[in-house]
């Protein structure tokens, strides 16, 4: 029998169904059965109604597949065309419907006229249904009053070769056969359904049977057991249980709840308000009646949780139940892991955020803030000087700088962030240093030897209220970085042990990341260092271009960018820039050794393209010079690449002449301001190999600007590139700007605040050489012809104010023109180009390359280079599509060297004269 139980004693006890004894087995069983009783009248009454469905469905489609059938059979259009269809069709259809098992098959021309039926009278007439349809091509399913009664009937066309209606066809069952068969099948349903419902009420039984066993019947006996146990339960857990009722008496307490709340055993029956020993927050709670969780009260020297409900349910008593739990050791326990919690956390967010640059006063800085305020009220950081420089300490000193400072509060009295300090080998600072060991510091105001390092500052410390002090040394690798000092003031008590290891953890952490940081700071002062030794520190002197330069590292390090300005033979100058794929130390070790070969290079004045083969061939052989797959496992760099413009310009001609190896194209503004990129032939970027390199010849105006870039100027993350190209467009569209401040703006309108990548820039104001400063003759073939020249190059020198160099010129010009005529071919020109020095040229249309000779002193000839090297400052040769043209220079300043060259060649003075 199921019956309701109340949990506390003192509280009588109630069935819940009625007063008729029964088991809850017995309940059970009555249950299943009815539900099984529906279930199978369900399922009967379901079968019955798909069994229907499924046979009205079946004659549905045997209609139509019959009708279907017959109209599609051979013979039929060839029947109908008889002049008595009925007397062919009919036995037909009658054989064809009996065996097919449907009530009817009538065939009817397109007007509804029947040809045949089951009732031979009823041929003839006009047929019961609906045809349009039908006539129209369509398959028509249809329930009708026919001449059989209710009649489900399929009305099919039938189509001659040309797809036209020629006849119908129409078959069908009557309703009362198909309810017929249904009826007889219901018999079957009912037996199933029977058979289903004693197999279910067999089950039922037999589950009713097996509860029955499970729960003994569930009698009294049972019940006053299960009470028994229930109340030992109750006294033995190690949670108090409080009941009072509704008029705030208490009902019952068990064991646990008296030995927490100090209750007597006479407390119950007594109102909550008469109990003595109740903490009155307590006693407020457990009279008010109200719902409480997790609520904290006071009972002594313990912390009760409370957790109050109403009992008021439905059929329940007015009043509350309270739990209480002792969690006096739980709120230790819990303190203790708020502890352990808040330091683990500490150090998550110190590996976190200490290290997030290679900056060693930043390092030192993010170590100070991440311990304030959560570890320590003060923190500050002391490193070696050769620590802030990148080199490690040599220990020889306790002298450190402090670097970082960080507090709760400003105007703090430690020492100052930048101040070198000393400590006296007695502070712990100094013990620190020595041992590689925390110290702690509990009491500042007893600590001798830390007020011996300055007493008046020391006291200033402690009187400020900080009273406490944890130093460790920053270590890594086995060596002593420098010091950071933990310094408390808002807790009253001082550090202890357990703290001193947790700032020593931290201390590791942001010592790998100093001494990180002091790495990579040495590095890069190396990488700069012989970055900017291999870059060039001034522009030469030249007057072919005015020439301002920028070149900016990226933030990651040094780069591979390089520029340079070279001047040429002829007043010409030669502009450069170029990339070395990378960063760091290899790459600008091989911009250096690219550089240099591009000077190299440049003294065989080879045009554009030519130079840009040879280099490209030489980054090759760099290339294969490095070390190869094997020596990439060991981390052995490799050169990937490189990119070169080179440009020659002449200010004479005005023509520059340029060839690029994978750089961005160069920009021209004219003196008007306008921009264009002119469109050089695209050759690959060095080192590929493969294709040559073309040069494109450009007339550049006086006053034109030529920009040269490399491609951290253009390319950025937030910007594609040909965004940059336009910006760098407008930028340089001014007309009245100098190369120095066009290099200012063009940096500040495309380079961001910290760049990605190196960024090289050249730009050359182009300058023109006039007819003035410029002379050019014809030479004939002809030896008499020597002297001759030799006259219209002294008048002209006179012209300019250059006597002091005639004899020198002269003679440079009499053996270069008579090597032009014995041994060259024609034309034989020869030009004076007055500069920053005179520049004796002579061109023929031969390609022979001369050869300077040491005559004997027995030999008559051998000595006219000999003695142009000894008269010009620089000479030379270089090759031009016509020929070739041998140049000599000779400075403008200084006493004529002749007399040196008459002395070596053996010649008197008189004999010069």
């Amino acid at each position: 029998m199921i019956r309701r139980f109340d949990r506390f004693r003192g509280v009588s006890v109630r069935p819940l169904i009625g007063k008729r004894p029964r088991s809850v087995a017995g309940q059970v069983f009555v249950l299943q059965v009815a539900v099984v009783v529906l279930l199978v009248l369900g399922a009967i009454l379901a079968l019955v109604l798909q069994t229907r469905s499924d046979t009205e469905r079946e004659a549905r489609n045997r209609s139509v597949a019959v009708a279907e059938t017959f109209a599609h059979g051979p013979g039929l259009l060839a029947t109908l065309k008889l002049p008595d269809p009925s007397r062919v069709l009919q036995p037909i259809t009658e054989e064809t419907r009996r065996a097919a098992g449907v009530d009817f098959i009538v065939v009817m021309n397109t007007n509804g006229i029947r040809y045949t039926h089951p009732q031979p009278d009823r041929i003839g007439q006009r047929f019961v249904g609906t045809i349009e349809p039908s006539l129209r091509g369509e398959v028509l399913l249809e329930s009708v009053q026919g001449p059989l009664g209710h009649e489900v009937q399929a009305v099919v066309p039938v189509t001659d070769r040309q797809d036209r209606v020629v006849a119908l066809v129409s078959a069908g069952l009557t309703v009362k056969n198909v309810t017929g068969t249904v009826n007889r099948q219901l018999p079957v349903i009912l037996g199933a359904g029977a058979a289903g419902l004693a197999l279910a009420t067999a089950g039922t039984g037999l589950v009713t049977r097996r509860l029955k066993r499970q729960t003994h019947g569930l009698g009294p006996t049972e019940m006053t057991r299960m009470y028994e146990h229930h109340d030992a339960v109750l006294h033995a857990v190690r949670e108090g249980v409080v009941i009072v009722s509704g008029d705030g008496r208490l009902l019952l307490a068990n064991d646990e709840a008296k030995r927490l709340l100090g209750l007597g055993p006479d407390g119950e029956g007594k109102t909550v308000t008469e109990l003595a020993g109740l903490d009155p927050d307590t006693t407020e709670l457990l009279a008010s009646g109200r719902t409480a969780t997790d609520e904290v009260h006071t009972a002594g020297n313990r912390l009760l949780v409370v957790n109050q409900r109403p009992t008021d349910g439905p059929g329940g008593p007015l009043g509350t139940v309270a739990t209480i739990r002792d969690s006096t050791e739980l709120q230790a326990l819990t303190g203790k892991a708020d502890v352990a919690r808040n330091r683990l956390q500490l150090l998550y967010d110190a590996g976190v955020c200490i290290g997030t640059t290679l900056d060693v006063t930043r390092t030192a800085e993010e170590l100070a803030e991440v311990a304030v305020p959560r570890f320590s009220d003060f923190v500050t950081v002391d490193l070696a000087d050769p620590v802030l420089q990148g080199e490690e300490p040599n220990g020889s000193t306790s002298a450190v700088r402090r670097t970082a400072v960080s507090g709760i509060r400003d105007g703090h009295p430690l020492y100052e962030r930048g101040r070198l300090i000393a400590f006296l080998p007695s502070t712990p600072q100094a013990i620190g240093l020595g041992s590689g060991r925390a110290e702690l510091v509990p009491d500042l105001s007893d600590a001798p030897g830390w007020q011996a390092q300055d007493p008046e500052r020391t006291l200033g410390v402690v009187e400020y209220g900080i009273h406490s002090l944890i130093t460790v040394p920053l270590q890594a690798r086995g060596v002593i970085l420098g010091v950071a000092n933990f310094w408390r003031s808002e807790k009253p008590e001082p550090f202890d042990e357990d703290d001193v290891s947790l700032a020593e953890e931290l201390v590791a952490r942001a010592a790998v990341s100093i001494d990180n940081a002091r790495r990579y700071t040495r590095e890069h002062a190396l990488a700069v260092t012989l970055q900017r030794s291999l870059l060039p520190r001034a522009l030469p002197e030249q007057s072919a271009v005015e020439a301002a330069h920028r070149y900016l590292p990226a933030q990651s390090g040094v780069g591979g960018d390089w520029f340079d300005v070279i001047p040429l033979p002829g007043s010409r100058v030669a502009l450069v820039v170029g990339d070395v794929v990378g960063h760091g130390l290899h790459a600008a070790a091989t911009m250096g050794r690219l550089r240099t070969a591009v000077h190299n290079f440049s003294t065989l004045d080879l045009p554009p393209d030519e130079l840009l083969g040879h280099l490209d061939d030489l980054v090759g052989r760099i290339d294969q010079d490095e070390p190869g797959a094997d020596s990439v496992s060991e981390g052995g760099p490799s050169m990937t690449g490189a990119t070169c413009l080179y440009a020659v310009y002449d200010p004479v001609s005005r023509r520059c002449a340029m060839a690029r190896a994978g750089h961005p194209l160069p920009a021209l503004v004219h003196p008007d301001g306008t921009v264009e990129f002119p469109e050089l032939p695209a050759g690959p970027p060095l080192g590929l190999g493969g294709m040559p390199f073309e040069t494109a010849e450009l007339d550049i105006a006086e006053g034109s600007r030529l920009v040269f870039y490399t491609d951290g100027l253009i390319e950025d993350r937030s910007r594609d590139i040909d965004v940059g190209i336009e910006l760098l467009r407008r930028t340089l569209a001014r007309a009245d700007r100098t190369p120095e401040e066009t290099c200012q703006d063009v940096l500040g309108a495309l380079l961001p605040a910290r760049p990605k990548d190196d960024v090289a820039l050249l730009i050359a104001r182009t300058r023109v050489l006039g007819p003035d400063r410029v002379a050019e003759w014809e030479v004939p073939s002809d030896p008499s012809a020597v002297s001759g020249m030799r006259a219209e190059a002294v008048r002209t020198l006179e012209d300019w104010g250059l006597s002091d160099v005639a004899f020198g010129t002269e003679l440079i010009l009499s053996e270069l023109l008579t090597n032009a005529i014995r041994y060259g071919s024609g034309p034989i020109r020869v030009r004076l180009i007055h500069d920053q020095c005179l520049t004796c040229e002579v061109a023929d249309g031969s390609s022979t390359s001369p050869h300077l000779r040491y005559a004997a002193t027995t030999d008559e000839g051998g000595r006219g280079l000999f003695l142009v090297a000894q008269m010009a400052e620089r000479w030379g040769v270089r090759y031009t599509p016509e020929g070739k043209i041998i140049w000599a220079e000779q400075s403008l300043h200084g006493a004529p060297p002749h007399m040196e060259a008459a002395a070596l060649l053996g010649f008197t003075d008189s004999e010069l004269l």
